[in-house]
């Protein structure tokens, strides 16, 4: 199972993610609670080895923003949210980086379509809410053989559950590793990672 975590925004979340055994940390870096600056995650990546991939999360930015940002920040990955088109997940291939696409439940059927994203994400109707929501509807979307992570009210509890009622290929968690909003909680990052792998 591949596992990101995400809105990590300390040395001490980025390391404990990593020495868990996540297979991709996330940066904010659109507005958000979560929110960090390019500056603090050129410091931040230094704590991610190769192997783990280091993404950068935005929301509505223009895609070519994004990359100009992302590649300030010393990442190779980008998440793209908001209306999205094929374009913007080409301008981010010219760059020479690698996409994550997210969609939520709620999308035109047409925007699960393979637009050549490394990675799709499936987030909650309401993103961001962190309440779950019926997993195992994703099974409608016809994802089978896609590489594609499953996003929104996952926590240490339910993310094994929830994975394996929507056939997801991976997991992404934010909001259920905080102690409070925007403050990753340390232990549950580890229970997280370890909860997704078994």
């Amino acid at each position: 199972m591949f596992v990101k975590v995400c809105g990590l925004s300390t040395p001490e979340s980025v390391r404990e993610a990593v020495e868990a055994g996540a297979d991709a940390v996330g940066f904010v870096l659109t507005a958000s609670p979560r929110v960090v600056s390019p500056a603090q995650v050129t410091q931040l990546v230094k704590a991610v080895p190769d192997g783990v991939a280091a993404v950068g999360v935005f929301r509505s930015e223009p895609a070519a923003d994004a990359v100009a940002i992302a590649r300030a920040a010393g990442l190779g990955w980008i998440q793209l949210h908001g209306e999205r088109t094929p374009d913007d997940v080409k301008t981010v291939h010219d760059a020479g980086m690698k996409v994550i696409r997210a969609v939520t439940m709620g999308a035109a059927p047409d925007a699960f379509a393979n637009w050549g994203e490394e990675l799709l994400l499936i987030d909650a109707a309401v993103p961001g809410s962190g309440e779950a929501w019926d997993y195992g509807s994703v099974l409608a979307k016809g994802l089978a053989g896609r590489q594609w992570l499953l996003a929104g009210g996952l926590d240490p509890a339910n993310v094994s559950q929830a994975a394996r009622d929507a056939g997801a290929w991976g997991v992404d968690v934010s909001s259920g590793v905080e102690q409070s909003r925007g403050v990753k909680d340390l232990a549950k990052i580890r229970a997280f990672v370890t909860a997704a792998k078994g």
